[in-house]
């Protein structure tokens, strides 16, 4: 499911993952470049799920909004600016690392400058992956990368 991104659609999916028992929100961010690649960021060895290749992603603060976190955990975790959230490309759930029931919204989102240069700070590398880089993600993040790549078809 891909939607644009509105307040009304916002409500609804907390309103959702509510109903649903989950009980953390997390946001996810698929950043193109112009060659169609996307930005992943790896996890340290030793990190929870260390080794692991992953969008851009993180919590949703107490009083933020999706979009809000969207922001602040891409400045966050790459120092990089997003200008525009695009599209709603679906949510997966999981367990945290606490055990808490998780739910992670993701979006297309656009940088200032996808050259400019990517600083991760929780993560030990990234990379502007091709379609087959891509394949190094989880089974879940395959699917939000399908459902963009579908949309990116379509535009």
């Amino acid at each position: 499911m891909s939607a644009p991104v509105d307040a009304a659609l916002l409500g609804d999916l907390i309103h959702a993952a509510d109903a649903d028992g989950i009980t953390k929100h997390v946001v996810g961010a698929v950043i193109p470049n112009a060659e169609g690649e996307v930005l992943l960021l790896h996890r340290a060895a030793d990190d929870y799920l260390g080794g692991l290749w992953e969008l851009p992603s993180g919590g949703v603060d107490a009083g933020e909004t999706l979009t809000e976190a969207l922001h602040r955990e891409v400045a966050e975790e790459t120092g990089l600016t997003v200008t525009t959230i695009e599209t709603y490309l679906g949510h997966f759930d999981y367990l945290s690392k606490s055990g808490k029931k998780t739910r992670q919204f993701n979006f297309t989102a656009h940088v200032t400058h996808e050259s400019d240069t990517v600083k991760p700070t929780e993560h030990d590398a990234h990379l502007w992956a091709d379609r087959t880089e891509q394949e190094q993600v989880s089974s879940a993040v395959r699917s939000v990368l399908a459902t963009w790549r579908e949309e990116e078809e379509i535009a």
